[in-house]
């Protein structure tokens, strides 16, 4: 149910129903609460769920380019702006999926609390001695939003496009 409510959640927003998530989880809507106390438990847990993810991606990025850190940020760079990343919210990043319900979420929610260290810990993923992670992250999320907004346009993939070029030519 947590996977499921996570990839439903990075797809279409927290305010999906819990009778929709139990429906997508195969389970009846009494089942529902002998798991969660409540639905924002279990979007607790979805974002939890959705941000190892997001730490394990980039762990298994840095072990197949040996270590490599620029190589590693090379590679999260083409994936995130990619078209496969944009037509797939609810496999892909957390931070850009879950920033407009995370803003709308109380300081003390656990929910906010770890999307708050993944945004951090991401941003240090992206930092290289001459660039810091924060600027990039926020260019890559930037584009990768307004690139979804706009799907369907010649812009949308000229933005995706762009951000990348700006991120990874050097000169």
């Amino acid at each position: 149910m947590v996977e499921t409510a996570s990839r439903l959640f990075r797809e279409q927003g927290t305010q999906v129903s819990v009778a929709d998530l139990m429906k997508a989880s195969g389970l009846t809507h009494g089942g529902f609460y002998k798991q969660f106390a409540s639905k924002e438990a279990l979007v607790d847990e979805a974002t939890a769920h959705a941000f190892g993810e997001l730490t394990r991606l980039h762990r298994d990025g840095l072990d197949q380019h040996d270590g490599q850190r620029d190589a590693a940020r090379r590679a999260v760079i083409d994936s995130y702006l990619s078209v496969e990343h944009r037509d797939s919210a609810a496999d892909g990043c957390p931070v850009a999926a879950l920033a407009t319900d995370m803003a709308r979420e109380p300081e003390d929610r656990e929910a906010r609390r770890v999307y708050t260290e993944g945004v951090g810990d991401f941003a240090r993923v992206l930092t290289t001695d001459d660039q810091d992670g924060i600027i990039q992250l926020c260019t890559m999320l930037g584009a990768l939003v307004l690139a979804r907004a706009t799907k369907g346009s010649p812009l949308s993939e000229e933005i995706l496009a762009t951000a990348h070029a700006a991120l990874t030519e050097t000169g």
